[in-house]
């Protein structure tokens, strides 16, 4: 039979303190985490726009690459490209916080920040209305602000209403190719789940690829077997990329769009940023097909 020992004095007159602390509360820690982080890095520019709409850019320490706007976003220091991270380059920032988009990598780097101990949020992915109210809700309650985070997607939720509403009377859509990048006279093109697609969808288009999935080359007779009445390209996405005109191709002169000179050009992080811009862009590509119908953005 075993004879418990008689707890020394001093651990028993701990007890009292010991039995009040495990009566408290758990403490939350995402919400601590939320409270304490003064020192991010913010990695992908939806999440970038959206920490600078919430006001609190003072607490970022480094962006990455993709984050070009707000344009004096630019001021901070940059830990390169959201796919290709230094892990080193990361923690030589001292965050206390690394909230990434989806896709960051490469997986080593997130990996072995993960296992540095700072905390590392990656926010959901998605392009459809309800997933970007997620993404600037998740992004606002990982810095403590979740009463302004669910704001901001209120707004952005009650614009694209308002201009579903708009593009109702608009008319017949409009058959919309999107042109990712052109090489060798080859168009590499917005299929059915891409962020081109579902931009093309709430601007109040018809992507005319959706029936492929994701980003393919396509030989530019078959783009004019689409017949787009507008094609969309991009800017700020890599060198030469805003001269290259592909009604130069005849195939592509030859549909409906090359037909007309229906060519619209905008912002590669505006346009596929899905950030707190997004109701704004899909506004402004909206009016670009729709014109006279459908106002730009103020």
């Amino acid at each position: 039979m075993s004879i418990r020992k008689p707890l020394h004095p001093a651990l028993r007159a701990l007890l009292p303190l010991a039995f009040a602390i495990a009566a408290l509360p758990a403490a939350s820690p995402a919400s601590a985490q939320a409270q304490e982080a003064r020192r991010i890095v913010a990695i992908g520019g939806a999440i970038t726009e959206t920490l600078y709409a919430l006001g609190v850019e003072d607490r970022i320490v480094a962006i990455d690459t993709t984050s070009v706007f707000p344009p004096r976003a630019a001021e901070k220091p940059n830990v390169g490209y959201m796919r290709a991270l230094s892990a080193e380059g990361v923690l030589s920032q001292s965050p206390d916080l690394v909230l990434m988009e989806a896709g960051a990598g490469p997986p080593p780097a997130i990996q072995l920040l993960k296992s540095s101990g700072i905390a590392v949020e990656t926010m959901p992915d998605g392009h459809g209305v309800e997933a970007i109210a997620q993404k600037l809700e998740a992004v606002a309650a990982a810095v403590g602000k979740p009463e302004a985070g669910k704001a901001l997607a209120e707004g952005v939720e009650g614009d694209l209403e308002r201009l579903e509403s708009e593009l109702a009377k608009a008319g017949p859509k409009k058959r919309v190719l999107f042109i990712l990048s052109l090489v060798d006279g080859r168009p590499m093109v917005a299929g059915s789940d891409t962020a081109a697609d579902a931009m093309i969808a709430l601007a109040g288009g018809i992507n005319v690829f959706s029936a492929a999935n994701g980003y393919k080359t396509v030989s530019a007779e078959a783009a004019t077997e689409l017949a787009p009445d507008v094609v969309v390209m991009m800017t700020g996405a890599g060198p030469n990329h805003a001269t290259v005109d592909p009604f130069a191709i005849p195939a592509l002169k030859a549909t409906p769009a090359g037909q007309a000179g229906a060519l619209v050009r905008m912002d590669a992080a505006y346009l596929l940023g899905f950030g707190p811009r997004t109701a704004d862009a899909a506004r402004d590509l909206a009016a670009r097909l729709y014109p006279g119908a459908i106002e730009p953005a103020e």
